[in-house]
């Protein structure tokens, strides 16, 4: 079984990591627009039955709408307030006072990061009538809050990196790293690279984003001269392994930021001159600027959408919104757009899996009916310590 751990790991040893920005644009989708979300074509709404309007509700709520939906987050972790979780209340926040607050009722509980909380959180929301489940961050929460959610046939949107624990009800609307991997892979080979070098940490990360590069590799039959794998603090055998394979066009690197400039930095001390490649774990202010870096390609969601949420989430709650907030965000957006549209009902497969999608804070995206998701990536290129964009994330799903 695949697992990537990069929501448990990088998450956690950066959880308090907080990216400047504004707030983008409120969800919209690909067709018609309903106020500030836009959604694709019309769907079928589920036999699910609204809750009784006398039922009691649970938890913190946001907004007096009639469709019930709940999220549940890491609020608390260890019995302590945990940043990341509070970021994406607030997010949640906003998105219900933006889209007017007369659609749905947001039940919010905490998960406190364990998976039995999740659960717990999972039944306590469902139970007072939520339609649709939102949360939990991480994988080991999903995997116990989307089994109460499916057995009480209502779908679950988590925002866990970890691909393992989608499934058909049991969405993610988080970047995956086989996303970031596919996006740099199709864009490089776009520009005329044929053969590709890959050097990838010893880790369960490291694990993911390797299966990814080999199949994205063997989906566009291009020649992978070899794969270097390093451990933990070991980057320079890993540079000297890439060194001493040959020729190639290009260079993966899907290091996390943490450890980047000491890659980048071996790399350079090895001798390796050719095109670096990473994901999206490189949009960090401190490896920009880093020398060996310069003329790097990555692929990552476009920035101005988060700058523009950003701002706004600012101006409402005095501080900046973790990274992840925007999630949340586009979540309980999502949720109101589609009660507006669809009424009482409107969490059906089909109108989840939508083939034009939905746009958000982060650009296009669509669920497909195995859990997964679809993103609309821009490639960065690092110059003159900034994140240019080189190839523009896509605006829709017009293609199907």
């Amino acid at each position: 079984m695949r697992r990537a751990f990069v929501d448990d790991v990088s998450l956690t040893r950066r959880k308090l990591a907080k990216v400047a920005g504004s707030v983008l644009i409120a969800i919209s989708a690909a067709s018609c627009n309903i106020g500030g979300f836009s959604l694709g074509g019309g769907s079928e709404t589920p036999s699910v039955p609204p809750p009784s309007p006398n039922a009691p509700t649970v938890g913190q709520t946001l907004g007096t709408g009639p469709t019930r939906v709940g999220l549940i987050l890491p609020l608390t972790q260890n019995g302590q307030p945990f940043a990341v979780g509070a970021s994406m209340r607030n997010a949640a926040e906003l998105a219900v006072d933006e889209s007017g607050g007369s659609d749905i009722t947001v039940m919010i509980a905490d998960t406190h990061a364990t998976p039995d909380g999740a659960a717990a959180a999972a039944q306590s929301v469902i139970g007072a009538g939520a339609q649709i489940v939102f949360g939990p961050l991480f994988a080991a929460e999903v995997r116990q809050a989307g089994g109460v959610a499916r057995g009480a046939g209502r779908p679950l949107i988590a925002f866990s990196t970890d691909a393992s624990v989608a499934q058909p009800g049991v969405y993610l609307l988080s970047f995956l790293n086989e996303g970031y991997v596919n996006r740099i892979m199709d864009f490089a080979v776009s520009r005329g690279k044929k053969s590709f070098a890959a050097m990838i940490p010893q880790s369960d990360y490291g694990d993911v984003v390797a299966a990814a590069f080999d199949q994205a590799a063997a989906r566009l039959g291009v020649k992978v001269v070899t794969v270097a794998r390093y451990a933990p603090g070991q980057a320079a055998s890993g540079a000297r392994d890439i060194a001493a394979a040959g020729q190639f066009d290009a260079l993966f690197v899907p290091e996390q930021a943490d450890g980047m400039g000491a890659v980048a930095d071996a790399l350079a001390q090895a001798g390796v001159k050719t095109q670096l490649l990473g994901t999206g774990v490189w949009n960090d202010p401190r490896l920009l600027s880093h020398a060996n870096l310069e003329g790097a390609w990555f692929a990552a969601p476009e920035n101005a959408g988060f700058s523009a949420f950003a701002k706004r989430y600012q101006a409402k709650f005095n501080n900046a919104p973790t990274r992840l907030a925007t999630l949340a965000y586009d979540a309980i957006s999502l949720a109101a757009g589609l009660a507006r549209k669809y009424g009482a009902s409107p969490y059906s497969e089909r109108t989840l899996t939508d083939p034009s999608g939905f746009i958000g804070a982060d650009g296009v995206f669509r669920f497909q009916t195995d859990g997964l998701n679809e993103r609309g990536l821009a490639v960065l290129q690092v110059s003159g310590g900034k994140a240019t964009v080189i190839s523009p994330a896509p605006r829709s799903f017009a293609g199907g």
